[in-house]
């Protein structure tokens, strides 16, 4: 089900085609590579979200509303771990209790590669803007060396995790992220309770 070096292509070729609708972008083969496009859209709409709040001159109002979308895409992005490692468990159910257990999920692994495609993407960027030096593109030259090896070993680590997996020789847990800044009933704010002002 994991073809770590597949899910990097589709990350990679989603990331170009949302930010440029003419650049190919392939049909998902199945139910597993939606899931794994919508968990990347989460990430990329967060990126750009997250640019939106360092943004110097917006106004406190707009800041705060970009801050309420990030929450949100925040919460749908771990949903959306939970679900990738949901699906995945279901094809591991044989997991032997006695394999080492893994701490980090495949999940979360693929995570991690979504936000390295966007790195990857606007670091590339970055190489050939017109407006900056010769050595703003050098250095990101070199960022973009280091983000691609990154991405090539943890995609590696992915496939390998993954074989062991089906192999009996490994296993993971659904971590739930349980996050408490959306949930009404978690988060002091949204429930009344008057909070402690720092300073």
């Amino acid at each position: 089900m994991i073809d770590a070096f597949h899910i990097a292509l589709l990350q990679d070729q989603a990331t170009a085609h949302w930010h440029d609708s003419s650049a190919a972008l392939q049909a998902p083969r199945d139910a597993f590579d939606k899931l794994i496009l919508e968990q990347h859209r989460a990430n990329f709409d967060l990126w750009h979200r997250e640019d939106a709040a360092r943004d110097p001159m917006a106004a406190d109002q707009a800041i705060a509303a970009v801050k309420r979308a990030i929450d949100k895409l925040n919460q749908r992005r771990n949903d959306l771990v939970e679900r990738i490692d949901l699906a995945l468990l279901e094809v591991a159910s044989q997991q032997p209790v006695e394999a080492p257990l893994h701490s980090e999920t495949p999940g979360l692994m693929i995570d991690r590669l979504s936000i390295l495609a966007l790195k990857v993407f606007h670091t590339e960027e970055e190489t050939r803007r017109e407006d900056a030096s010769v050595e703003h593109h050098q250095r990101n030259r070199e960022r973009l060396t280091l983000l691609t090896e990154q991405r090539n070993d943890l995609s590696a680590c992915l496939a390998e995790l993954w074989t062991e997996v089906l192999a009996g020789k490994r296993r993971f847990k659904l971590y739930r992220q349980l996050k408490m800044y959306n949930d009404p009933a978690l988060n002091p704010v949204l429930y009344g309770k008057p909070t402690v002002e720092s300073g």
